[in-house]
């Protein structure tokens, strides 16, 4: 099976071999060209072709902004560590000007692991400790300080929190040892100690603060957006955006659901129950973990940007391979373009389980959602998908323009597209392989 362990946040270019396509010009993008042509004009439009895609976050260009890494403190003294007991990290890039006192933390995504063995994999990986994390990253998209790219946010201190504990910052099992091998299940002492540092270093002084995180990082951001509320001046303005983190529970196409399973693993394995006051005695242990569940006791604003067809979670939690022995959803899970009638009719209805529970939150005023009908996951953290001048629409506003509008209240953002493949705008991804297991 297609374990939901891969790291779905983490730079597209570390699992696959994708191409951005715009509905209506992919053929022409994409298109063979032709031995007759002149060499002159095939490499022009090579290279005209190679501008036009976006850039991975860990491949810079020479003019990039780039954030270097901070560990934790006394990471170990205060037990909150990495999955092998390494300290944690961060990169914080200082405001200036108009936004010096205000405060954008993101929350870093990539998978979850369910047992010792997917965890061990982890703890010689960037998603189980620092040891391997890159020393300097780029920000983008939500996190640049450009502010043609990033209009509302460029000049605020800005955070990236990296994700080694596998449960979305939420884990605290004081014993190391499982089976005789030292494990650290510590994602809540990793969001303690970060958010002491960050308070220390001016965060507590916030004018206005905004907890985002991405996928993984997104359900982290349901989990902690109260908190983070409660760490901050009564008078500062607080909201939190969880990007791609909306994980549905729904039944697969085997009429499995493979998802609530999983996370029965993940919760059971870090001891997650007594974390999720939400969590009736007559529900499985998986079911605490969805976002459906998680929000019903937020209070403070959230934003939820999610894709109708999040390309994730039609590869892991619609179509995983072991309820597809047939392969008939192979190129479908690729690709939505190659996807049958009855194939899409199905993605239909996984939008329409998105919208229903959604729907769910249209009381709660002070929320906002932007749900496109692109196949891809995670846009906040791509310049391209989050402000360009190619970037994706819904109602004449981009990513940015409608997250920006509702974190200053400028108007109501509750923005549900079409049903693919209605939307021309959308840059939907091409998968030469599914996001790694």
């Amino acid at each position: 099976m297609a374990s939901p362990t891969s790291s779905a946040s983490v730079p597209a270019s570390h699992h696959l071999r994708l191409w951005w396509r715009r509905r209506g010009r992919g053929g022409a993008v994409g298109a063979t060209f032709t031995v007759a042509l002149l060499a002159a004009a095939l490499l022009l439009a090579l290279s005209l072709y190679a501008s036009s895609l976006p850039r991975a976050p860990t491949t810079p260009s020479s003019s990039s902004n780039l954030v270097g890494l901070t560990l934790v403190r006394r990471a170990k003294e205060k037990g909150a560590v990495c999955l092998d007991g390494s300290a944690p990290g961060y990169h914080l890039q200082r405001g200036s000007g108009t936004g010096s006192q205000n405060w954008l933390l993101h929350l870093e995504g990539g998978g979850w692991c369910r047992n010792l063995r997917s965890c061990a994999s982890r703890q010689k990986s960037v998603l189980g400790s620092s040891q391997y994390m890159e020393r300097q990253i780029e920000f983008a998209g939500i996190l640049s300080n450009d502010k043609f790219q990033n209009p509302d946010f460029y000049n605020w201190n800005k955070v990236k929190i990296r994700y080694c504990d596998g449960a979305s910052f939420s884990g605290n099992v004081k014993n190391e040892l499982q089976n005789g091998t030292k494990f650290f299940f510590r994602g809540q002492r990793i969001w303690e100690a970060v958010m002491s540092e960050l308070l220390l270093k001016g965060l507590r002084h916030a004018k206005q603060a905004f907890l985002t995180g991405c996928s993984a990082g997104g359900l982290a951001t349901f989990i902690h957006c109260d908190n983070f509320r409660t760490l901050l001046p009564k008078d500062s303005r607080v909201k939190c955006l969880a990007d791609g983190g909306f994980f549905l529970d729904v039944e697969d196409i085997s009429g499995q659901r493979t998802m609530r399973a999983f996370y029965n693993d993940v919760v059971r394995l870090q001891d997650l129950r007594g974390r999720f006051p939400h969590c009736g005695p007559n529900m499985d242990l998986g079911q605490c973990f969805f976002p459906s569940e998680v929000v019903k006791d937020i209070i403070t604003p959230v934003f939820v940007l999610n894709p109708a067809y999040d390309a994730w979670q039609v590869q892991h939690v619609l179509s995983p391979v072991a309820s597809d022995p047939q392969h008939s959803w192979l190129e479908c899970r690729l690709d939505i373009s190659k996807c049958d009638s009855n194939q899409l009719e199905i993605l239909q209805g996984f939008r329409k389980k998105l919208h229903d529970t959604i729907s769910e939150l249209k009381h709660k005023k002070d929320w906002g959602f932007f749900i496109d009908s692109c196949f891809i996951h995670c846009q906040s953290l791509n310049s391209l998908t989050w402000h360009s001048p190619s970037s994706l629409r819904v109602n004449n506003k981009t990513i940015a323009e409608a997250v920006g509008d509702w974190f200053f209240d400028r108007r109501e953002v509750k923005e549900i597209d079409c049903e693919y493949p209605c939307n021309p705008t959308c840059h939907n991804l091409v998968f030469a392989k599914p996001f790694k297991a």
